[in-house]
């Protein structure tokens, strides 16, 4: 039994000290909560011990149990999100049943839009709507104080007569302590999410953000505070979850001009609408460090009209213009994400789209189905647009007026062999030449993915050589020249994307060198292997021929170099022999 503390004296006399367990299930380890640090913060000393305990969806939630009901809890409350909604409430009805007398809150975007008919099918204690921080606290106080709390804005109730939902919205952010520097938030991962604003200045609907009235931003003394906190730390990566960054350009210039300024190695994600980009920040960024940025620019859609549709009202000249720039210049990391099941737009002109951004040059190209979410303008106008989707979280989009079932699978593969080819960044010759003998990127993922749906090969991972055999197997089935180039692309590729062994090199690999060949191989070798010694980094090699080189003509013998040094990657080196 735990010792109980006291609390001071309530209505019935001295009371126990109330502890409170704030939790969720990542899909990740690596992933840090953001949310229950703040949660916590705000709360503070005055609503009884709080503890934060974070686990993941792939724990037995038997094992997830006995380690809650360790700590003793008297409160659990819950943070809900796509990934974990099914799994949370499998354990809090186990939790229920083991410990009856428990109080249960749940909170998050998936619980934001529950109704009162929620609590027959789940005998939960509280459920908090939207942000969290006020009506959690007014919940813990209560019961810390041997009160029942009563319904307000963002909490509902067991018995709660049915209304609208209302939110309670912090006027001042910077009223919730830093959980940084309350040392709530855990730093050792290596990776922490960041907030400097709540809201977005856009209406999406297919969007949560949607609903939020307007951007609000904590202090600029605020966020400088904490950033040269993490920065002291060394968090190798901090990713802002501002949901456009950008907004405002002076504060946006102000934080990264502040960065660059204190930054001792950290790197940064940014969610940013590229279209807002202006001048002066984009001279700014050309002086970013190789690395230290990243930018996941939200596209959506190529097509004016389906932009419009979904209330996302953005000059797509002047985002293309901004992605160009920032791609010729070349050190900052650039994601683009385009949405596949928007209504109004089509599987050919979700292709061009896809062509038209590919064009762009993107590091990483994601592609990902609309999903109709609860509470968002789009799920309320989801029957008179022929949306259907799937029911279960996360609430993907299966058909719309514009797009067959069929289609719409087409489109998924293509993501997924986006996500394998492109985004892998290890098939760039392939993908080069595959789209120039096909015609365009988008007809080659076509093809490709007739091909792997055909040999089931969408249903189970597969390691990296394996996906180099089936596109070996696919290039077989092209003809002639089409094939060779194809051949060697991909052989190519793959002696740049890890260290052939010559003795097991795959089998579209030529290895038949000439006398003369192997000759020059060996004094090159002997030369890089001298100079490897040097800097203290072992050498091995590796030698083919290719006879469809694009900058050259005729058979080539290409040399590939793997040097190693401890504690670094594998560096490859790619050194053409001519005859």
């Amino acid at each position: 039994m735990k010792a109980p503390r006291l609390n001071g004296a309530g209505p019935w006399g001295i009371l126990p000290i109330m502890r409170t367990l704030l939790t969720t299930l990542h899909s990740k380890y690596i992933h840090p909560s953001l949310a229950l640090p703040y949660l916590a913060a705000y709360c503070g000393d005055c609503c009884g011990d709080i503890l934060i305990r974070e686990y993941t969806i792939h724990e037995p939630k038997e094992n997830v149990l006995g380690r809650m009901l360790r700590l003793q809890p008297d409160v659990i409350a819950f943070s809900v999100y796509l990934w974990n909604r099914t799994q949370t409430l499998e354990l809090v009805e186990l939790l229920l049943t083991v410990r009856p007398e428990l109080k249960i809150v749940l909170g998050g975007p998936e619980i934001s839009f529950e109704t009162a008919q929620f609590f027959q099918r789940y005998p939960v204690s509280a459920l908090i709507c939207g942000e969290g921080e006020i009506p959690l606290r007014k919940v813990l106080l209560a019961w810390s104080r041997g009160q029942t709390p009563v319904p307000s804005a963002g909490v509902l109730l067991p018995g709660s007569s049915p209304g609208p939902h209302t939110v309670a919205q912090l006027e001042v952010l910077d009223d919730i302590p830093s959980p940084f520097a309350e040392q709530l938030v855990d730093l050792s991962r290596g990776f922490v999410y960041y907030e400097s604003s709540r809201g977005c200045p856009y209406r999406c609907s297919f969007c949560m953000s949607a609903l939020d009235d307007g951007v609000r931003s904590f202090s600029m003394e605020r966020i400088k505070a904490d950033l040269s906190l993490l920065m002291e730390r060394r968090v190798a990566k901090i990713k802002f979850v501002d949901r456009t960054f950008n907004y405002d350009s002076r504060r946006s210039l102000e934080i990264f001009r502040f960065i660059l300024e204190k930054n001792r190695g950290s790197h940064f994600h940014f969610e940013i609408g590229a279209h807002l980009l202006d001048d002066g920040i984009l001279d700014l960024l050309a002086t970013v460090p190789q690395g230290m940025f990243q930018f996941e620019i939200w596209v959506q859609s190529m097509v004016t009209e389906t932009l419009l549709q979904v209330d996302r009202a953005v000059s797509l000249e002047k985002l293309t213009a901004n992605v160009r720039r920032l791609r010729a210049a070349g050190n900052i990391h650039v994601h683009l994400d385009l949405i596949a099941g928007l209504p109004g737009e089509g599987y050919r002109q979700f292709l061009s789209s896809l062509d038209k951004v590919a064009a762009l040059s993107p590091h990483h190209l994601q592609i990902e189905p609309v999903k109709i979410l609860p509470g968002a303008p789009l799920r309320d106008q989801a029957r008179s647009l022929n949306l259907r989707f799937d029911p279960n979280p996360p609430y993907t989009v299966v058909e719309t007026a514009d797009l067959t079932f069929e289609q719409l699978e087409t489109l998924r593969n293509i993501g997924r062999l986006m996500d394998l080819l492109w985004n892998s960044e290890r098939f760039t010759y392939f993908l080069a030449e595959l789209s120039r003998v096909i015609g365009s990127l988008s007809e080659a993922l076509e093809a490709l993915q007739a091909f792997w749906a055909a040999r089931d090969c969408f249903a189970a991972p597969m390691s990296l050589r394996g996906v180099f055999t089936v596109l070996h197997d696919y290039v077989q089935t092209l003809p002639g020249e089409p094939c060779a180039v194809l051949g060697d692309a991909l052989a190519r590729d793959f002696a740049r994307s890890e260290r052939v062994v010559p003795n097991s090199a795959p089998g579209f690999f030529n290895t038949d060198l000439t006398e003369a060949e192997k000759r020059a191989v060996r004094d090159r070798v002997r030369v890089e292997v001298q100079a490897a010694r040097t800097t203290g980094g072992k050498l091995q090699h590796f030698a083919a021929v290719f006879h469809h080189l694009p900058e050259m003509s005729g058979r080539t013998v290409v040399l590939f170099l793997y040097l190693t040094r401890s504690a670094c990657p594998l560096e490859i080196e790619e050194i053409t022999l001519t005859p």
